[in-house]
């Protein structure tokens, strides 16, 4: 079933029921990078097989409201990230690459807690507004 996001209420709602695994193999399909979907599963901490959707019933399981809280962190800062850096595939690069304003981290690793997504977040409001320290 494809529900639509309204608002945090709504997207609260779903992360605390859990995504379908299934979520993780449509972000990483989109994803332009190569690689990226291994980085995508250990950051919100899926198996590589349950991100690949090797069996049906992996697709079927439901993460738990963790997982599914940091696969919608990464899903927003994949579109924050865009629209500061001006592409996906610059957004998916930028992810990968060590940021000398998160201590030269990847944000992608950074992202599987709630603080360390705040300083990704943080450096993205930052770099759109031209203070790069």
């Amino acid at each position: 079933m494809k529900r639509s996001v309204q608002d945090e209420i709504a997207a609260h709602d779903l992360i605390s029921a859990g995504f379908s695994t299934r979520m993780i193999i449509r972000l990483a399909a989109n994803m332009q990078t190569p690689g990226l979907e291994s980085d995508l599963a250990k950051t919100i901490g899926v198996s590589t097989r349950a991100e690949q959707g090797a069996t049906s019933d992996v697709g079927d399981a439901l993460m738990s409201p963790d997982q599914s809280s940091r696969a919608w962190q990464i899903s927003r800062t994949v579109v924050r990230a865009t629209d500061v850096l001006g592409s996906q595939k610059a957004a998916e690069l930028w992810l990968l690459a060590p940021a000398m304003g998160l201590d030269n981290r990847r944000p992608i690793d950074l992202l599987a807690t709630s603080a360390g997504a705040e300083a990704v977040g943080n450096l993205l409001i930052r770099l759109d507004y031209g203070v790069y320290a």
